[in-house]
């Protein structure tokens, strides 16, 4: 019978690094979502769109990102204080 080969491990950052992944991750996804729609909106999804996404993309990432990084704590207490704590 022939042996599997060992699975390559995969390291898992730190909890540390969870407040800065988070608002990372987030901002990427949301960047991209609005960004794309924006520029649907504005020229369509033809040629033009492939063309205009990228850029409107990375200038939406840009704002987005330390926009988080700020936002998001304060947003953690608004929440916490609209929502019964355990």
């Amino acid at each position: 019978m022939p042996e599997n080969p060992p699975k390559p491990i995969l390291r898992k950052l730190p909890q540390g690094y969870t407040r800065f992944l988070m608002p990372l991750v987030l901002s990427i996804f949301m960047s991209a979502i609005v960004s794309a729609v924006a520029t649907a909106t504005s020229v369509g999804l033809g040629p033009d769109f492939v063309i205009s996404w990228p850029n409107a993309w990375g200038a939406s990432w840009i704002v987005a990102f330390p926009s988080l990084l700020l936002l998001l704590p304060v947003v953690r207490r608004i929440v916490a204080w609209m929502v019964v704590q355990p």
